[in-house]
């Protein structure tokens, strides 16, 4: 059977903007393909509310160039504003104004006719939980609330694209699962791009996680896939000697980093008693598990433990942003 080619919504190509003397962005680059939720990660002052900000048209790039639905931003800025919808992570709101008040005015801006306007404020005001607060002041309201009203503006024009910075920033745990909720719900149909500092919400959440650090594109992959390649897994093996035989440790090291795949060797607490734990890297993509099972059998050691720990999302995380981990795009 043919491939089914799959539309691109979003492209960044070789973006670069620079402030001065400080490059926020060198030539990063990628695509967000429809009904992707992609989360957008990198320390403070990565450059990733600059890449949003280029995105969404509110800043031109230095060089490149950023497409919306196969657009040039920078050549029809109002086309693609229009199929984007935008949560700054400021989420910047009129608090003396009433929720309905604010969304009609919002809908106004967007040009939605007004014969159809009250119906698609029942429609987002239900979507996003506002139903009770339509008639508050929205300085009244909860952060929880605010952030919902600020999903609310992005999404009333029924955008192709919703582009979130920082959608869950301040929330308490219960705020932060119904955001992460209706993130997910509107992934369905929606095309989202998800920055956040909050590393178990984008691994519930996301598709695929693309890492920015100093401007640069660091990681453009799945969490699975990036907590294996090249910053490689953790191996637990904990072993003893035959028969109660004491272990010479500086020798088991030997015997275990000599395996291939093995990138290093640590000794830890192991189960206490004569058997002990070692905690090793390997390398890249390779899983030395078999070669190690041979190696323990060959020299005289009793395996009593051998499994595999991926990286966490938060280990690669950091590997990545300090340089430990090289690219991954």
């Amino acid at each position: 059977m043919p491939e089914t080619s799959v539309e691109t919504m979003i492209e960044a190509r070789a973006l670069s903007k620079h402030f001065g003397a400080t490059r926020a962005l060198q030539e990063i680059s990628f695509k967000v393909a429809r009904g992707e939720i992609v989360g957008f990660l990198g320390p403070n002052g990565a450059g990733k509310t600059t890449t949003m900000r280029i995105l969404t048209g509110f800043l031109r790039p230095t060089s490149g160039s950023a497409w919306i639905g196969g657009i040039d931003v920078s050549a029809d800025p109002l086309t693609t504003r229009g199929r984007v919808g935008y949560l700054p992570e400021s989420n910047p709101l009129y608090a003396d104004m009433m929720v309905i008040d604010y969304l009609n005015y919002v809908a106004d801006m967007r040009s939605i006719p007004v014969e159809s306007r009250q119906k698609r404020l029942h429609e987002i005001g239900e979507r996003c939980g506002l139903m009770k607060v339509l008639g508050k002041d929205i300085g009244q309201l909860s952060k929880g609330f605010r952030q919902r009203v600020g999903l609310a503006q992005a999404m009333i024009h029924d955008p192709d694209i919703l582009i979130l910075d920082e959608p869950t920033s301040g929330l308490d745990p219960n705020q932060i699962v119904e955001i992460r909720e209706l993130i997910k719900d509107l992934g369905r149909e929606k095309t989202v791009v998800l920055s956040t500092h909050i590393l178990p919400e984008v691994e519930a959440t996301c598709s695929r996680i693309i890492i920015v650090a100093d401007g640069k594109l660091v990681a453009n992959d799945t969490a699975a896939a990036l907590s294996e390649r090249k910053s490689g897994a953790i191996i637990r093996v904990t072993v003893k000697g035959k028969n109660g035989s004491a272990l010479d440790l500086a020798k088991v090291k030997g015997v275990l980093a000599g395996v291939d795949g093995v990138r290093s060797v640590d000794v830890t607490e192991g189960e206490g008693g004569p058997a002990v734990g070692f905690k090793l890297q390997s390398a890249g993509e390779a899983d030395p598990r078999e070669a190690l099972f041979h190696a323990a059998v060959q020299n005289d050691l009793v395996l009593l433990d051998l499994h595999r720990e991926h990286l966490s999302l938060e280990d690669v995380f950091r590997r990545l942003t300090r340089g430990e981990g090289g690219s991954h795009a």
